[in-house]
């Protein structure tokens, strides 16, 4: 199966700290202090999460301009195939950890676009779809936690029971928010205070049912597994975290877990079974912005490892981002499936055929239809579809304005100073966010033509200020030249 795809030049990673990637995405969740409320100088409305807007004011660009999703009906299973279906970056926090208070909401309103308010329902309601869609196994690539928080995980694994009772394998791997996080906190009011975190030996004993107790072969040193779905497929679960003595952001894989992988290579290869390869962090460069946060590193070997028993896809997530690309034009697939937390809120289907083609999409969840068959009141879940779009673009609008508002008012940009008016921040961080919601979803493409004409976007040309969210707007207008929701190889 060799495909050949031209892909363009990219532009040179970015060496900020200031915003590395939460996901791998720009990153904005510097550590709230007590007290801290929304800055006032923001000019899209700050919303408590019991008073957020069902109707906020519209973006010039829809963030991610979709067709209704399907909901009553699921596309039927190809004869001879393997359906899996997709979940990552979830963030889940527990209900026990959060108020709609100060702390909370100015977390949820200046983040990097999880709708941790309502994680909870959109967690239930995935769930629910996941069992509706006929799927063989369900995969949670990591980040089942908002900070691995030791409560969040058992309560995720509670909700994970009623999938294994309808007769769905459920399988989970660590990400990077996940085990020892010293960030793993709750909320309240004003305050945000430490809650116990998650090590290595506690993640594996409350997921022992998803993965852990089932495996078929367990590395001795990470929380990597396999686990044989049936006599011809062999998952590889991989851990590609960094966890001692502290979580990082970004992922390897240890010299000894690659001779356990060559050997369940080796073995898979023996008993003629596939292998579909999962981990959190990325195998590719898919983010060309971030790429010591998001690829694997030293993934180089992990490639030549697949390629040369021609694995024909990898499947991450980490990036938040709905993205795939494929190895050199030729070589392995990456999909990277986008957070179920960060709107359109959706997850993937994989359908993996016995003679190893595929067929890919993404699926939103319908938050609309499980509310009414749950009698909820919550208008934001009842008009969810009308709620999520604007209020992930005004969260990415808080983070460009922000990220202006925060620096230093004359910066030097070459031999420029940037002196930026309240009025041009306002319009560039619009532009930013109409852009940065559509990435998210996978579908840059469907409205970066339109905001390059804007004036807005000019300025950021003209400006390049601030120059990491520069560069990453220009990766984005670069890379936007197809729908990344849907992918087919025979």
């Amino acid at each position: 199966m060799k495909r050949r795809i031209k892909i363009k030049g990219w532009i040179a990673a970015v060496a900020a700290a200031a915003v590395l990637a939460a996901g791998c995405g720009v990153r904005t969740d510097t550590p709230v202090e007590s007290g801290a409320t929304a800055p006032e100088e923001t000019t899209i409305a700050q919303t408590s999460g019991a008073e957020k807007p069902t109707h906020p004011e519209p973006s010039t660009i829809e963030p991610f301009p979709t067709e209704p999703p399907e909901t009553e009906t699921v596309a039927e299973k190809p004869a001879h195939a393997t359906r899996v279906v997709l979940m990552t970056d979830m963030h889940y926090l527990a209900g026990s950890l959060r108020d709609e208070g100060e702390a909370f909401t100015t977390m949820v309103n200046h983040g990097d676009g999880k709708l941790v308010n309502y994680v909870e329902e959109i967690v239930d309601a995935a769930l629910e779809e996941a069992i509706s869609q006929n799927a063989d196994v369900l995969i949670l690539s990591g980040d089942l936690s908002l900070n691995g928080e030791e409560d969040s995980h058992k309560e995720l694994a509670k909700k994970l029971d009623k999938v294994e009772l309808a007769g769905i394998p459920v399988l989970v791997i660590p990400g990077n928010h996940d085990i020892n996080n010293p960030k793993a906190a709750g909320y309240q009011g004003k305050d945000i205070y430490p809650a116990n975190n998650t090590d290595p030996a506690e993640f594996a004993e409350i997921y022992g049912e998803f993965g852990y107790d089932e495996a078929n072969s367990r590395d001795s040193n990470s929380l990597s597994y396999t686990y044989y779905l049936d006599q011809n497929t062999c998952l590889l679960m991989l851990d590609t975290c960094q966890y001692e003595p502290r979580n990082q952001v970004g992922g390897m894989i240890k010299t000894e877990t690659y001779e356990w992988i060559e050997q369940q290579l080796d073995e898979a290869e023996k008993a003629g079974m596939r292998v579909l390869p999962v981990a959190h962090h990325n195998l590719l460069d898919e983010s060309k912005v971030y790429v010591d946060d998001c690829t694997i590193e030293h993934s180089d070997r992990l490639i030549d490892l697949l390629e040369e028993r021609n694995i024909p896809l990898f499947l991450s997530g980490h990036l938040h981002v709905q993205h795939f690309m494929q190895h050199d034009d030729i070589g392995i697939y990456e999909v990277v499936t986008s957070s179920l937390a960060t709107p359109p809120c959706q997850y993937g289907v994989l359908d993996y055929m016995s003679d190893e083609s595929f067929s890919y999409h993404t699926r939103q969840v319908d938050m609309e239809r499980w509310a009414k068959r749950h009698h909820v009141t919550d208008e934001n879940l009842l008009s969810f579809d009308t709620y999520s779009p604007p209020t992930l673009n005004k969260i990415f609008y808080n983070q460009a304005y922000d990220a202006m508002k925060d620096s230093k008012e004359e910066e030097k940009a070459g031999d420029l100073f940037v002196k930026l008016t309240p009025s041009e921040k306002q319009q560039m961080s619009q532009v930013y966010a109409d852009i940065n919601a559509a990435c998210y979803a996978g579908k840059a493409v469907d409205v970066v033509e339109e905001a390059k004409e804007r004036p807005a976007y000019k300025m950021w040309q003209e400006y390049c200020y601030p120059a990491v969210l520069f560069e990453y707007l220009e990766y984005i207008v670069e890379d936007a030249v197809k729908d990344y929701n849907v992918l087919e190889v025979d």
